[in-house]
């Protein structure tokens, strides 16, 4: 699919099938996440693939927002590795970049998502033991979505260009 129409019909899924998602479409996914840019090409990134029951009911108890979906990527940023100075560190900025190619490779072939900020990173750190300094970040259900799923009503809305942008 071309990048722009990727861009354009993409909207967040929030009713899955719980038919699974082939491996080597994960793969895939996992890929573009894998060549995405970082600061300094330091790749602060751990991404942790969860598919199993069990899993999928570790991520239920952090977030009300998995929608049904049968995988689930923790996306999340090791703070040791990120690029800091004295003022900030990009682990943040780096795990959402990674994310961003990740959700939109996922669209590019057809493999649904959302992107879920609303977990609780205490349960996730707790119940995946997550290493001191690993942070995550968000979460990406991935799957197919339902017949009868709709974009949000505000998905269409956007905001002119002039709106946004001011040339100096």
């Amino acid at each position: 699919m071309e990048l722009e129409r990727v861009m354009k019909e993409r909207f967040s899924v929030r009713k899955f099938k719980e038919e699974p998602v082939e491996d080597e479409w994960i793969q895939k996914i996992l890929e573009a996440g894998r060549i995405a840019p970082t600061a300094k090409n330091n790749q602060p990134q751990k991404i942790y693939v969860v598919k199993s029951k069990d899993g999928l009911a570790k991520i239920d108890k952090a977030s009300p927002c998995r929608y049904h979906a049968p995988v689930c990527l923790i996306i999340a940023s090791d703070k040791r590795v990120a690029y800091a100075d004295h003022q900030s560190s990009t682990y943040e900025m780096d795990a959402c970049i990674v994310a961003t190619h990740m959700m939109l490779e996922a669209t590019n072939i057809g493999v649904d998502n959302i992107w879920v900020k609303m977990f609780d990173k205490d349960i996730i750190k707790q119940e995946f033991h997550l290493e001191e300094g690993i942070e995550p970040i968000c979460l990406m259900p991935l799957g197919y979505r339902e017949a009868n799923c709709q974009p949000s009503p505000m998905h269409f809305i956007r905001k002119e260009l002039s709106e946004m942008v001011e040339y100096r």
